[in-house]
């Protein structure tokens, strides 16, 4: 195995050998960048601009371009970027998946590729996990694109901003105070003091656009649904840069984003079937697809359902009963109470089971939704029916050039290559990893396992 382990280890460095030599060249340009003025600077970006208009390519101004953003790092984070962070630069340049350790530095590495990409002027788009994220890294990394000339729009689930360094107090006091602040806490704080509300249309129009991946699918969806032109907001999908990139492609993947309308139901038939499904029995009257997420019934227990209802569902032509007793048993049996979602103000709030955050805003089709409040005896509320949809999959497809960053992409290397095309690349860490990876421990029974966890502890 470790002959095996030589070969692919050469392999890999083989790669990251020729990422050195572009480095080289960088760092070979940094006398001549750091005499630039900030004027001199901005000038370079309209230069680079003017270049890739008249069809000069990405690739051959790469390395001045990486050059400029590692200067205006250094003069406003006071961080230069490390030669292992311009490699992570170009392997998400080239449409690739850099994968970093922890700490490594990727919201910085990450304003090299969005920078030399944005000279297209065609856009590109940040994807955080969410709206705090997406936030916190458009004013901590704003600084650097604002001192390069470009500008920066954020945008959420319900708001647009744009970064601006004149929406702060005019005094020079107060600027300086927050400038400071910003330097200190810019890692884990948003200022909001850098943020300028505007409409979601306008944040669209900037160079680089941080957001989250509901975010910019649910303004696909809304695209779609209008009516003309001038009630889009987006703007084309030419490059996205994508933060823990296999959290969002594989985990996530297949999850629908949804766009639905009230219709009129009656909340009788969910009551109804609510206090029906508690008298059928698992494997006696129906079975459990935990795959699927899916309740069958049998026909023991359409028989029982009958006799209950006092009716042949078949003989009657009311076959969306089924449908609806099959919700409450998918309510009652596959959906847990304070696990996939919670009672709050009298109402139903689904728990996102990526994040555990509440999401109020959100409700399950299909009348699932209604079958849950019917099971909670809290109102319930008209049923919904999709008018739009989009899985996360099929969104980031749409991207002529799709990238990211994460930690652990290794593991599902083969999955991305094969749905969506990326190459994962490992890029080496600044310092030599002092932390003892261990292989993991696997137990026959989980009932050992958590005596082993206990003794642990103890």
């Amino acid at each position: 195995m470790s002959f095996i382990s030589k070969i692919f280890s050469f392999k890999k460095n083989n790669k990251i050998d020729k990422f050195r030599n572009e480095i080289e060249k960088i760092n070979l340009l940094e006398p001549e960048i750091e005499k630039l003025s900030q004027n001199e600077i901005k000038q370079e970006t309209k230069i680079l601009r003017e270049k890739v208009k008249n069809n000069i390519s990405l690739d051959e101004i790469l390395l001045r371009a990486f050059a400029l953003v590692r200067e205006a790092s250094k003069r406003t984070l006071n961080q230069r970027h490390f030669d292992e962070q311009l490699i992570g630069g170009m392997v998400i340049h080239q449409g690739k998946i850099a994968e970093m350790r922890t700490g490594e530095g990727k919201t910085l590495t990450s304003v090299l590729p969005a920078y030399l990409n944005a000279l297209t002027g065609k856009g590109v788009h940040i994807i955080t996990v969410n709206n705090y994220l997406a936030q916190r890294d458009a004013v901590w990394m704003g600084q650097i694109y604002s001192y390069l000339g470009l500008n920066i729009g954020i945008i959420t689930d319900n708001q647009a901003f744009l970064y601006k360094e004149n929406s702060i107090d005019s005094k020079e006091k107060n600027k300086a105070k927050l400038d400071k602040e910003r330097d200190e806490k810019g890692s884990f704080e948003v200022l909001h003091e850098f943020l300028e509300p505007i409409n979601r249309k306008e944040a669209y129009k900037a160079d680089v656009l941080y957001g989250t991946n509901h975010a910019f699918g649910f303004d696909y969806l809304r695209d779609n649904l209008a009516r003309d032109s001038y009630t889009q907001v987006g703007q084309g999908f030419n490059f996205a840069i994508i933060d823990e990139i296999d959290s969002v492609l594989i985990d996530e993947a297949r999850t629908p984003l949804i766009i639905s309308s009230q219709q009129e139901e009656s909340s009788k038939m969910y009551n109804r079937f609510a206090r029906l499904a508690p008298n059928l029995k698992e494997n006696i009257d129906y079975n459990i697809d935990e795959k699927r997420r899916a309740v069958t019934l049998n026909l023991a227990g359409l028989k029982k359902v009958e006799e209950i209802l006092g009716k042949n569902i078949y003989e009657t032509g009311e076959i969306d009963l089924i449908f609806h007793l099959e919700q409450a048993l998918k309510a009652k049996v596959l959906f847990l109470r304070d696990r996939d979602y919670v009672i709050k103000n009298g109402a139903v709030v689904i728990v996102d089971e990526f994040t555990g955050r509440l999401m109020p805003d959100r409700r399950f089709s299909e009348g699932l939704h209604q079958a849950l409040e019917a099971k909670e005896n809290v109102i319930v509320r008209a049923e919904s029916k999709t008018v739009a949809t989009v899985t996360l999959q099929n969104l980031f497809k749409k991207y002529k050039k799709l990238s990211g960053m994460t930690g652990t992409a290794s593991t599902s290397a083969e999955e991305l290559d094969k749905v969506y095309g990326l190459d994962v690349v490992s890029v080496p860490t600044h310092k030599e990893m002092q932390r003892i990876d261990s292989p993991d421990k696997i137990y026959k029974t989980s009932e050992i396992k958590w005596e082993m966890i206990a003794r642990g502890i103890r």
